[in-house]
C-alpha cells in the first residue's frame, strides 16, 4: 500500500469543481492559448525504471507561463509517451491522461493503456504529463517540506489556542508558497492546464485528442470539452466532480460522504473480528478508533503517530477498498500489541526535497480557480455544523484547505461547464464515492447530453476503473475500440450498472500467503502508476 504523505493524503485526490459564468474578458484569456504554436518535443529516455521497461519516451514541452503573453516567460512540462503497437490501420490517435489532484503527477500514467482489456490500449499513443508546477515539470512548486511533520496541533480546534495555532500555521504556509511561487501562482488555474493540453495536442500533431481522467482529471475533461468540443474524440471520466459545487462547498460535501464510508469500513473490520480482534460490531470498532485517537493526544504511538497522523492514515480507507487490510492490520497491531511500526510504515515522514509539491500545487490551483470565503467566522460556523454530523474528516479537511484564505495568486472565474456540443463520452462512478460524490456524476451526465454513466453499485471506491471488474473494464474497452456505449436511459440515473471494486477478504488463502510475504492481495493500478 502506498505510504501516506502526512496530511497531504487527506483529500487532495478528490477535490476540484467549477461553476458560475465566465466573463467575456476572462473567456478571452482562456482562449489565449489557441494562438501559441509550441516547438516539437525532443523525445529521449525516461528516468522512471517502470517507463523504461515499457519502452516509453520522455521529453519536455515548452509553453508560455502566461498564454496572454506567449512571447514572454516560458516554462516546461514533463511529458511521457508509450506509442501504439498495433497496425497502422488500427491506430486510434493520442490518449492524454490525468490522475487527479490537482497537483497529481501524471508522468507515469502513460502505462494506463496496458490495463485496457483485449489489447485495445495498443491502438493508442498513451500520453502522461506532469501539469505545470508539478513533479518533473519546470519549475516545480515546493513551499515547506516539513509542513506536514509530526507534532502538529490537534485537528479539532476545541480551544482558542488550537484554533489560533492552526490559523497561524496555515497562513504561514500560504506566505511561504507566495514567496516560493512568485509569478507562477498567477498562472496555475484549471484553464492554464487546459491551454497546456492544447499545446500538447499541437506538439503531437493531433487534430483531436482522446482523454482518460480520474478525479480532478474529470474536471479537466469537462472544461476541455466545453472550450474545445471539436478537438475531443473520446473521453473516459472516472470519479466526476460536480461543476455546480465551487471548491469550498465541495469540501463540506466530502466531509459528510467520508463519514458514511468510514462506517462501512468499520463494519467490514468488525466482520473479520477473528482476524483483527477490534470488535464484533461496526459501532464497537468505531468507538475503538475514536478512543484510540484521544489516547494518542497524550501519548503518540511510537513517539510520532499522534491523533492527526492517526486520522490521516485512516482517510485512505474512505477513498478505496485497496489497502483496507493494511490499515486494519496497523490498527490491530497498535491497539492489541502496542506495535507502532505498521502505523509508521503507512505514514511517510516529511522532509524529502519536494515532499510538499503535490499539496502546494493542489492549493495553487484550487485557491485561484475561484474566490474562497475570506471570513473565518463563516469557515468556523460551517465546519462546526458539519463536524456535529460528520466528525471523521471535517476539521482535517478544513485546515487542509485553509491556506486559501491567505493565498497570493490572482483569482479567476471558473468556466461554465456545458457539454451540449461534445461527442459521446463515458462517465464512471461508484455509488458511495466520497471524494467526488455520485451526485456530481449525475450532474455531469445532465450537462453532457450524449454521455453515458456507468455506476459501480454500492461501492465506496473513488476512481477505481481498470482494476479488474470485467463489467466496467469491458465497457471501457468496447468504447475505446469502436466508440460503442451502453444505451442512454431516461431519467436522472445511471445508464449501466456493474459490481463495484470488490472488498478484500483477509481470510482468503491468497491474501494470507501474500500478507505473510509482505505484499497485498492486489497491486491496484493507482498504486502501480504512482497516482497519489
Amino acid at each position: 500500500m502506498r505510504k501516506i504523505l502526512a496530511a497531504t493524503a487527506a483529500v487532495a485526490m478528490g477535490l476540484a469543481v467549477g461553476g458560475g459564468v465566465i466573463p467575456s474578458t476572462a473567456q478571452a484569456r482562456v482562449g489565449a492559448g489557441s494562438g501559441y504554436t509550441p516547438p516539437p518535443i525532443t523525445w529521449g529516455t525516461c528516468a522512471s525504471a517502470g517507463l523504461q521497461a515499457r519502452g516509453a519516451q520522455c521529453g519536455m514541452l515548452t509553453v508560455p507561463l502566461d498564454y496572454a503573453r506567449p512571447g514572454s516567460t516560458k516554462i516546461k512540462l514533463a511529458v511521457s509517451r508509450i506509442k501504439h503497437t498495433s497496425a497502422a490501420a488500427d491506430y486510434q490517435g493520442v490518449m492524454l491522461t490525468n490522475p487527479g489532484g490537482p497537483g497529481g503527477s501524471g508522468l507515469t500514467l502513460s502505462v494506463l493503456g496496458e490495463y485496457v482489456p483485449g489489447g485495445v490500449g495498443k491502438d493508442y499513443d498513451w500520453i502522461g504529463f506532469d501539469p505545470r508546477g508539478v513533479g518533473s515539470s519546470q519549475p516545480a512548486l515546493s513551499c515547506d517540506v516539513e509542513y506536514a511533520g509530526y507534532n502538529r496541533p490537534f485537528y479539532v480546534p476545541e480551544t482558542g489556542a488550537l484554533e489560533r495555532a492552526w490559523l497561524k500555521k496555515t497562513a504561514k504556509y500560504a506566505a511561504d508558497c507566495n514567496r516560493a511561487g512568485g509569478a507562477l501562482l498567477d498562472h496555475v488555474k484549471t484553464t492554464d492546464t487546459i491551454a497546456d493540453m492544447e499545446s500538447i495536442r499541437k506538439a503531437l500533431g493531433a487534430k483531436q485528442i482522446n482523454f482518460y481522467g480520474f478525479s480532478y482529471g474529470t474536471y479537466l475533461g469537462q472544461v476541455y470539452a466545453t472550450l474545445h468540443p471539436g478537438k475531443v474524440r473520446r473521453m473516459v471520466l472516472d470519479g466526476n466532480v460536480d461543476p455546480r459545487r465551487v471548491w469550498y462547498d465541495a469540501n463540506l460535501d466530502q466531509d459528510l460522504a467520508f463519514d458514511k464510508n468510514m462506517d462501512v469500513y468499520f463494519k467490514w473490520v468488525a466482520k473479520y473480528d477473528k482476524v483483527y480482534h477490534l470488535g464484533t460490531t461496526g459501532k464497537a470498532v468505531k468507538a475503538k478508533y475514536y478512543g484510540t485517537l484521544q489516547k494518542l493526544r497524550r501519548t503518540p504511538a511510537g513517539g510520532l503517530i499522534g491523533p492527526d497522523e492517526w486520522n490521516d492514515i485512516f482517510v485512505s480507507a474512505g477513498y478505496y477498498v485497496f489497502g483496507w487490510e493494511e490499515v486494519a492490520e496497523a490498527f490491530a497491531a497498535w491497539v492489541n500489541d502496542g506495535d507502532a511500526a505498521p502505523l509508521k510504515d503507512l505514514y511517510a515522514a516529511p522532509g524529502d526535497p519536494g515532499a510538499d509539491n503535490g499539496y502546494a500545487m493542489y492549493l495553487a490551483t484550487q485557491c485561484t480557480d475561484v474566490k474562497w470565503p475570506q471570513s473565518w467566522g463563516k469557515w468556523k460556523r460551517d465546519n462546526w455544523r458539519t463536524y456535529a454530523k460528520a466528525p471523521f474528516i471535517t476539521w482535517n479537511n478544513a485546515w487542509y484547505n485553509a491556506p486559501c484564505r491567505n493565498w497570493g495568486g490572482q483569482v479567476g472565474k471558473p468556466v461554465t461547464v456545458n457539454g451540449k456540443n461534445a461527442p459521446p463520452i463515458l462517465l464512471i462512478s461508484e455509488t458511495k464515492d466520497a471524494a467526488t460524490p455520485y451526485s456530481g456524476s449525475l450532474e455531469v451526465r445532465k450537462r453532457f447530453p450524449r454521455s453515458v454513466l456507468l455506476e459501480g453499485v454500492g461501492g465506496t471506491t473513488h476512481a477505481g476503473s481498470l482494476n479488474g471488474v470485467a463489467c466496467t473494464d469491458n465497457v471501457i474497452a468496447a468504447y475505446l475500440d469502436t466508440g460503442a456505449l451502453p444505451t442512454r436511459v431516461h431519467g436522472n440515473r445511471s445508464d449501466k450498472q456493474c459490481s463495484p471494486v470488490p472488498v478484500p477478504d483477509p481470510t482468503a488463502a491468497a491474501a494470507k500467503s501474500l500478507s505473510a510475504a509482505g505484499g497485498s492481495s492486489r497491486a491496484p493500478l493507482r498504486e502501480l502508476v504512482s497516482i497519489r
